[in-house]
């Protein structure tokens, strides 16, 4: 990707947008792009953190692994999402891996960028504020989901917390996302997740398609179980 394409995408997101055409053109020029394969690795646990990194197009999952092999996925980040601010702004190893859930083009803005944009542009301050914030909600939406709802209840809210057009802005009705990439999100079999997804069906809260899930009433999703 040449750096005219990219910076084309950047002005296209939410913060990118905020920038002067002079700032927009030095993060370009700083900044790469590349294509992570399906079951490749975007970043890894325990290393440096040097850089912010943006989806571009695909979808990646967070999670952490311990030594035995066990597994357990944060959350997913489709096309528009960003995220390690938080490790930029702690400066500390990097705490989970980040793999890509099929082919995914990943944008990555350098730390000495990431900072240099602190320190020159407000409007992509009130950006990383409101992206902190709706993050911490997200989670605790999580922890809240797991601990207290039972697995159609946690289907509905993971398929809902997908289409957060703050974190993920540009999403629309339509998600392309199978029921594995959904069952490694909510912690439960795919087999499970077709179970869910055909009773939230039922409901009319949304449409099953191959490979794809249209959302009829995201406010039902959101608050199932309840």
């Amino acid at each position: 990707m040449n750096a005219v394409s990219l910076e084309q995408m950047l002005r296209e997101t939410r913060w990118g947008a905020s920038l002067s055409a002079e700032q927009l053109e030095r993060v370009a020029s700083e900044s790469a792009a590349a294509l992570v394969p399906a079951g490749g690795y975007v970043c890894r646990s325990g290393e440096p953190v040097d850089a912010w990194i943006g989806v571009l197009d695909g979808m990646v999952k967070m999670m952490i692994s311990t030594q035995s092999g066990r597994a357990s996925t944060f959350t997913s980040i489709p096309a528009g999402g960003w995220f390690g601010e938080g490790s930029l702004l702690k400066t500390e190893p990097r705490r989970y891996d980040v793999v890509a859930l099929r082919e995914s083009r990943i944008a990555r803005v350098p730390r000495r960028t990431f900072e240099w944009l602190l320190n020159t542009s407000i409007p992509f301050n009130r950006f990383l504020l409101v992206q902190l914030n709706e993050r911490l909600g997200q989670f605790i939406g999580m922890l809240e989901s797991q601990r207290l709802h039972d697995p159609d209840a946690r289907v509905a809210r993971c398929v809902a917390g997908l289409f957060n057009t703050i974190l993920y802005p540009g999403i629309d009705k339509k998600l392309e996302v199978s029921q594995e990439e959904i069952g490694y999100l909510a912690g439960i079999s795919r087999q499970r997740v077709n179970q869910a997804l055909h009773a939230l069906e039922a409901a009319g809260l949304l449409k099953v398609e191959y490979g794809a899930i249209v959302i009829n009433d995201l406010d039902g999703l959101r608050h199932y179980g309840s």
